[in-house]
């Protein structure tokens, strides 16, 4: 038997039948495969960030989930969105501001440059070449791009599931070019936004992401006073990761919120003027999402029991273990109706595709379990139905359902 991850702290205690945002798993599931997203625990989430952090700017990057009923409840909560698409800033455009959105990722084409500009979204340029382009089609529509200088950063975030600094990488400017191309933004008469340093994701230890902190400030200041320039806003990035497995602990945020507090009361930015964001997607939603599935068949093979589901990795890539991991391990699942139930046998959960990676839980422990039960699979907010193949093997697409 291989170990689950742990289940999230608003659905641990339960015991019977599963209840996301008050009402029985099961009412939910009328049709499946469906994501629930239970807005309350997203809003409890952003409440303990605000405790944390009172004097960071909260922004939600949509790339987590981009579903825009759900977006529709979380921009007024937060106090930005980013994006990484052309398609991203028009779904973020129906529920935020432009002034208050950012614009990331590498590869941007001009039409997706020029719906930015023309919009007023901040674009983060991932290179002289991109900075070159806003320029140019700025000048040839008549707006003032906004426009910040995303940095590849000296350091990398410890333990990060994803590294994003410290290495050769096709995002951000090489710190030792920045304060160049700072000047050339200003010079060029673009309303420059300041810089936005992202060194990883998915970080459990809250000393490596102080760490970071700190050295993005350092940085900041640094690559500001070269260009002869005060950034008006520094993104920190944000790095805040969920325990999905097994011997995964929760980040301490409270103790990242009072270092991060320290170091920004003694960075010279902060006497200037500069305002300070914080980027968070996972953090803020994987654990408000369920997915449920339903067990159409039962089978053994070779001594081994199989639970295979109506739902797989088209829905949820990430729960299989081939979206960013090296080794295979287990999400936390459950049966809908035996919460809390003790192991009665060893399965393995598969999905319905012909291919051996469609596995959702591969050798776990459960109550015994029978075509027709629910199985849940839990931290499934984000990174799920955007994030994964939907249209591998036409099987139909998942509901997914806003809660709360």
């Amino acid at each position: 038997m291989k170990p689950m991850g742990p289940l999230p702290a608003e659905f641990a205690e339960q015991s019977g039948m599963l209840t996301i945002a008050g009402t029985r798993a099961k009412d939910w599931a009328t049709a499946t495969p469906a994501f629930v997203y239970d807005v309350g625990i997203i809003a409890a989430r952003v409440e303990r960030f605000r405790a944390a952090f009172p004097r960071i700017d909260l922004h939600y990057a949509i790339k987590a989930n981009p579903l825009p009923a759900l977006l529709e409840r979380v921009a007024p909560m937060v106090d930005g969105l980013d994006v990484a698409s052309g398609g991203e800033l028009e779904t973020a455009l129906a529920v935020m501001p432009a002034r208050s959105i950012s614009f990331a990722g590498p590869g941007k084409r001009d039409a997706e440059l020029i719906g930015a500009i023309r919009a007023g979204a901040t674009l983060n340029v991932e290179s002289e070449g991109e900075a070159e382009r806003a320029l140019r089609l700025g000048e040839e529509l008549g707006v003032t791009p906004r426009l910040a200088v995303r940095v590849n950063p000296d350091v990398e975030l410890r333990g990060s599931g994803m590294k994003m600094g410290g290495r050769p990488s096709p995002f951000g400017v090489d710190a030792v070019r920045v304060a160049a191309l700072v000047r050339r933004i200003f010079d060029a008469g673009a309303d420059w936004r300041g810089f936005h340093i992202y060194a990883g994701s998915q970080a459990l230890d809250a000393g490596a992401i102080i760490e970071t902190q700190a050295a993005t400030l350092a940085l900041a200041a640094r690559l500001g006073d070269e260009a002869g320039l005060l950034p008006p806003f520094v993104n920190l990035g944000g790095g805040f990761g969920v325990p999905y497995f097994s011997g995964d602990v929760p980040l301490d945020v409270e103790r990242v919120g009072v270092a991060l507090a320290a170091a920004v009361a003694d960075c010279d930015l902060t006497a200037a003027g500069t305002r300070y964001g914080i980027e968070l997607g996972r953090w803020l939603v994987a654990e408000a999402g369920v997915y449920l599935t339903r067990i159409v068949d039962r089978k053994e093979s070779q001594g081994e029991t199989f639970l295979v589901t109506d739902g797989g990795l088209n829905h949820q890539l990430a729960a299989s273990g081939n979206f960013g991991t090296v080794v295979r391990r287990n999400y936390p699942l459950a049966l809908v109706h035996e919460m809390g139930g003790a192991a009665a046998e060893t399965v393995s959960v598969v999905g319905p595709l012909c291919t051996p990676l469609d596995r959702l839980g591969d050798r776990i422990g459960l109550p015994r379990a029978e075509a027709g039960d629910l199985v849940a699979v839990f931290l499934a907010g984000a990174y799920g139905a955007s994030a994964s193949p939907t249209a591998f093997l036409g099987h139909p697409p998942a509901t997914e359902i806003v809660a709360g």
